[in-house]
């Protein structure tokens, strides 16, 4: 399973290293997701949970 949230779907995106003579390779931004206990539709999952929605109080954590 991805590291994406399961709840707003946030997950890596790419882009480039720039060296200081400008070289340009290919990277990727790992999106700050913890695992954590949620409550959806009453029940309890895990599952991989962004920091954003976390704060913003998307999720109940248990």
């Amino acid at each position: 399973m991805s590291r994406v949230c399961s709840i707003c779907g946030k997950g890596q995106t790419s882009g480039n290293n720039v060296s200081h003579s400008n070289r340009k390779t290919k990277r990727t931004f790992a999106a700050n997701v913890q695992k954590v206990s949620y409550v959806k539709d009453g029940k309890v999952e895990t599952g991989y949970v962004c920091a954003r929605c976390l704060k913003s109080d998307k999720v109940e954590r248990v």
